[in-house]
Order: structure tokens, then sequence, then C-alpha cells
């Protein structure tokens, strides 16, 4: 059988993959791989990097990139025969995973390379030493039948994962609610109401559908003057997953989240950990436990006092213009909004139309050729996964081709919610290999409406500027070897500095002259509405830190108290934080563990602090621009050079002082945020 999968020159050949393809490529290349990692193993002479580390570099790139178009697919068009092939994979590739990690000549093999006189460059030595730590925490000086119950594990948490993954987007999909009296729909703009109307035509049928993907709930309960019905969609959304709501049990992930946890912990004790959030902290900038707990609740205690101030506020304003005796979470969205507009005369809404996905397009990437010299162009006739999906290729000042790019910026069926940028190739140049990244960059918008294209929010305008910094970073790297190019081998908590830090273009009129344009008559932003945003953009910021802050408390402490005699403790936990930082309580009913896939499904167990984390380090970056201006040619350089350009071939705390002449300073953060220090 012709197996796509096994094509390897070029870009995947998306159009070709199909479920059957999955198994039989991974199966095949995971036999090869075994087998020349054994051959190389039987190298005579002392090893060294271009006969045991670049060839291995070779091994597992050629898994990732079968693996990778395989693992985006059955994010961004889920099928249940892709869903299948997918899970079949999963416990294999975390076999082999652990099989590499626990083989102890290989471990010996690295540390003699590591250890010896080879004149080295400075990201080999970093791709050495990083590899050597891996051994330690993959288990290799584990005895026998620890090895095999970690194996065991690492295949059951692999699994978990996927399926606590699948269990939010099951229950996104399966619920959705038709309307067909459009009273019902009062005060909802009317890009929403065309949505709305578009998916229940797609669907065949009448009236307007509601879903839980996000462009059609978040304006339910940010405009939709029927309180019943934003209680409705709200108790809807927050209960996805759970054992609470209109499906309740149907896609409970409480007792994938139990055994998670439990696993996790059994994990780290074979290692010598005491508790899993040692055992994150192991691979990031912060040093110890004590001194994260430290950060967040200096943070919160900051913000506490404002955030209930601006509670208050918002209580007020809803008794005395509005009547409402008692604010609910479902009523937050909604009388924010209308306090916004009375107080700054602005709305999301208002700003939608000077924010077509075509001209921020144009101007994200008219930003990024003045920052860092680059010029992004369209390639037509990419082989893509949706008719939606454009590609794009990205050179530098001097013309060099530097990466290229897929663009997928609409929500629709069978697409996982959410913003993310996923590698789709891995910068690697070696004596048999050269190699330039790709990345995907996805994001889940309103798609266009009849001729209209999309119009975005300011929000979401933010999200794209967001995963774009990552894009950047996967692309613009100069590091030749895959697990330290790009955003591989960068510590986890600083991984979002460059994300975050491309989020402040979005606030500053020369980039915003860029990047906005009325869809239709091409009027720039006016100088006026954007003193009116500009006034808006700290509106309850204390707010938004808290709750943010409240996922990254929650998530640390799940993870350093973990107790098996007494379980996840999981809503326990979280009261216990939410007495701390929240200043407005959600109902009992809400189940917002049960979908929170960053810590459950993806990457930031014990780590989702790195968003607060990196925000700190991104703050601080930009307040270089603030002094130098903000499309300073220098600092730009020196940013690309030193943080997009290394990847993570050097210490994360190493480059940003390279880039910013100091320790990272938390004050430009609470300015920025206009919270009293």
């Amino acid at each position: 059988m012709d197996n796509p999968l096994l094509d390897l020159d070029g870009l995947p050949p998306f159009s070709r993959i199909r479920p059957e393809h999955v198994e039989p490529a991974i199966d095949r290349l995971l036999a090869e791989n075994r087998t020349q990692v054994d051959a190389l193993l039987q190298t005579a002479g002392p090893y060294t990097w271009s006969n045991l580390v670049e060839p291995l570099e070779i091994l597992d790139d050629r898994l990732g990139r079968a693996w990778s178009p395989v693992s985006h697919l059955n994010s961004v068009a889920d099928t249940p025969e892709l869903r299948d092939a997918y899970n079949a994979c999963l416990p294999k590739l975390s076999e082999y995973a652990t099989e590499m990690g626990h083989n102890e000549r290989l471990y010996r093999a690295y540390k003699a390379v590591a250890d010896g006189a080879e004149e080295l460059n400075p990201a080999q030595r970093k791709l050495l030493e990083n590899a050597v730590r891996d051994f330690h925490l993959s288990g290799v000086d584990l005895t026998p039948d620890k090895k095999a119950r970690f194996k065991e594990i690492s295949q059951r948490l692999s699994q978990l994962s996927s399926k606590f993954q699948e269990n939010v987007l099951d229950a996104t999909q399966g619920w959705t609610k038709r309307v067909t009296d459009v009273t019902l729909l009062a005060g909802l703009p009317q890009s929403a109401l065309d949505l709305m109307r578009q998916t229940a035509q797609q669907r065949e049928q009448e009236g307007w559908l509601l879903t839980l993907e996000f462009p059609a709930y978040m304006p339910v309960v940010t405009y939709a003057d029927d309180r019943a019905l934003r209680r409705e969609l709200y108790e809807a959304f927050v209960t996805r997953a759970s054992d609470q709501g209109p499906n309740a049990g149907r896609w409970d992930n409480g007792p994938v989240m139990e055994e998670i946890l439990a696993l996790r912990h059994e994990l780290i004790l074979l290692l010598g950990f005491e508790n899993y959030a040692d055992r994150s902290l192991a691979t990031k900038m912060a040093r110890s436990a004590a001194e994260v707990m430290t950060f967040l609740q200096d943070l919160a205690s900051r913000s506490k006092a404002q955030g209930e101030q601006e509670l208050d506020e918002l209580r007020s304003f809803a008794q005395e213009q509005h009547d409402l005796d008692e604010l609910q979470a479902w009523d937050i969205a909604y009388y924010s909004e209308k306090l916004r507009q009375r107080r700054y005369a602005i709305s999301q809404e208002e700003l939608r139309p000077y924010f077509s996905a075509p001209r921020v397009i144009t101007g994200l990437f008219a930003v990024a050729k003045r920052l860092f010299g680059v010029r992004i162009t369209a390639v037509d006739g990419a082989d893509t996964w949706h008719p939606d999906v454009s590609f794009y290729e990205i050179r530098d000042r001097d013309g060099a081709l530097r990466g290229q790019f897929y663009l997928d910026l609409y929500a629709r069926p069978h697409k996982r919610g959410g913003a993310w940028m996923d590698g789709c190739i891995d910068r690697m140049f070696t004596t048999q290999c050269d190699q330039l990244p790709v990345a995907y960059l996805t994001c889940n918008f309103s798609p266009p409406v009849g001729d209209r294209p999309s119009l975005l929010t300011h929000d979401e305008v933010e999200t794209l500027f967001h995963e774009f910094g990552h894009g950047l970073h996967h692309l613009l790297t100069r590091v030749d070897y895959p697990a330290v190019s790009g955003i591989n081998g960068v510590a986890w908590d600083a991984v979002e500095l460059p994300s975050q830090f491309l989020e402040n273009w979005c606030w500053e009129k020369p980039a915003l002259d860029l990047i906005a344009a009325h869809w239709e008559s091409g009027e720039p932003l006016p100088d006026e509405l954007y003193t009116r945003m500009r006034k808006a953009k700290n509106f309850q910021s204390a707010m938004q830190m808290l709750r943010q802050l409240e996922f990254a408390l929650f998530d640390f402490r799940l993870h350093l108290e973990y107790d098996p005699a007494r379980g996840g403790r999981v809503y326990d936990i979280l009261e216990q934080v939410r007495e701390q930082v929240a200043v407005l309580r959600p109902p009992a009913f809400n189940r917002f563990p049960h979908g929170f896939s960053h810590i459950f499904g993806g990457g930031y167990a014990a780590g989702y602090y790195s968003y607060k984390w990196a925000e700190v380090l991104s703050a601080d970056a930009f307040s270089l621009f603030e002094e130098r201006g903000i499309f300073d040619p220098e600092s730009g350089r020196v940013f690309m050079e030193q943080i997009l350009e290394k990847g993570g071939s050097a210490d994360a705390n190493e480059l940003f002082r390279n880039f910013r002449g100091r320790e990272p300073s938390i004050e430009p953060l609470l300015r920025h945020s206009g919270i009293a220090a």
C-alpha cells in the first residue's frame, strides 16, 4: 500500500492521508527506529556527535514528521475512524519513548558524548545537557520492575489525556439549541445572529442554531437580554464533560481526572520526587515550588482589593441601572459589557468592522516586517485539510527562506476549540539533512458569513498575534538541531514570552494603523475610537488577573498537595483557592476543571502559572520598546537574535538578560494591567 505518511519529503500530503494509513506507518517507523538505534549502539570506538547524536536526531525527526499531521488532523478534522487510528498509536508511541528513556546503553552513550573532549557548540552542549537530564526524568536509573511500571503508567496517561480531550470535544458538539423566534435572541449583535442562522442552514435546519463553540457561546452570555437564555448556555458550557448539566454523566471527565492525578503521583514517586509540582519544575525557569507559590500569591495580594472594588462597581451598576437584585455568574459578561459601554462608550462589536480577518492578517505581517525585517507572502497550491486553510512563507531581510506556515482561522464542527501553534516540521541542518521549519497556526474565529469577511473582536486580534508570536519562535530559529530549535527545549515558563510580547502591538496606534481599516469603507480606526479603546484597556483588569491566578494556583496546588489516601480533592482545593483569590464564587454546578484541557489534556500540568510568569517577562521586554519606540529596529533585531533565533539552545534566564540587560522586573506587568503596585 502506498502510504503518504511515509513520504517524508516536503510538506504533508493532507489530501491523501487516510485513517488506515496511520497505524501501519507508525508501526513501520518504530520498528525501523528500534533497529537503527541498536545498530548505532553497536558502533565500535568512542561515541561522537556525528556517529550517535546526529543520526538519532534524524530518526526522531522522521517519526515526528509522520506523527505531526496525524495529531494535527485529530485536532482539526476529527472523525471516528481517525480518532480510533490516533488512539491505537498513542500507547505504541508512549512505549517507544519510555523504552528509549530506559535504555541504559543509550544513556551511557549520550553521557560519553557529553563528557568527552569533542569540540561542540553551545546548542550541541545544551541538547546533550537536556538529554542527560531527561534520561533521569524518564526513569533510566530505575530497577527493572519499576521501569515496567513506569512504562505502564506512561502509556495509560497518554490514553487518558486523549480521552479527556475527546470528552470535551464530544460534549461541546453534543449540545445545541434551535431558536425559531428571533425575539428570544434580543440584544445579540447582527454578526452573531448571522452566524447562528448560517450554522442552522449548514445543518439543514430552520431558524437560528446556538452551539457551545466559542463564537456562538460568547455573544449569548455577553449580549443576550434574556437572562434565562444566558443561564441555559452558561450552565451547558461550564458543565461540559461532567456529572452536572444537560448532558450529566454522558462524557464525564471526573474519573479521568482522578486517574490522571493518581498516576502522575505514582510516576513521580518512582522517580524520587515528593510531588508532581517538583517534577514539573525540573525543566522550568522557576527554581522551586515555594518560589512559584510566592510569585502567584504576591500577584493575588496586589490585585485582590482592586478586584473586589471592580466587582462592587459592577454589582452597584447592575442594581442601580438595571434593577438586578443579585449578580450571578451568567450575568457577569452581560452587565460588564453594559458598564464598559456606559463608562467608555465602546464595545467589541463597535470595533469589529475595523478588524476584518484579511486586513488583520496583512497588518500582522506588516508589523512583523517592521519589527524583525521579515517578509511574509501567501503560497498558492498547498495541500491542506480544509478549503479555509491558507499557506505562507517567511523570508528574512536578505530574501532567504526561513520557514512556512499553515493558517486555519475559523471555528467549524469536528475541530477542537481554542487557539494554538504547533510544529509541523522542525528546523534541522546536518551533514545529511537540510530542513526548514513549518508551523500550524490554529484559531476558532467566526467564519465569513455570506459575502462579508470574518470580522474579529479586538480580543481575537490579540489571540491571533499571540499564536503568531509562538509561530515566529518556531519559524525564525537559527538552531540546527530539532531538540533545541524553535520552541523545543525552551523552559515551559518562558515559552509564552514571544507570544504575549507580540500582543502589545495590538494596542499601539502606529501598529493599529497597519491592522485596522473598516471592511467596507477602508476608513482607518478613528482617533476618537482608539482613545476610547485605550481608556477601556484595563477595564476589570484586576478581576481578569485574579481569574488567571485562580487557574494557576488551583493547578499548582492540585499537583503539589496530592495525597493518594485522599484522592485528587479537585473541588476541595478549588474551593480553597477561590476562598483566597476569587471575588465572585461561581454556582455549585460549575465544573470548570472537567474542561481544563491545559492541565489534563495538554502540557501545562503544574505549569499553568507559566502564563503569568512569562507575562512578567513579556511586559518587561515590551517596556524597552516603550522607551525606544515600538518599531525601534535595533530593539527588534536584538529580540530576534537573543530570543526568537536562539530557541531552546541556551538557558531562558540568560537569554532574557542578554536581551534586556538585567533581571526581569514585575513592575511593567502591574503598570500595563493598571494595577497599583
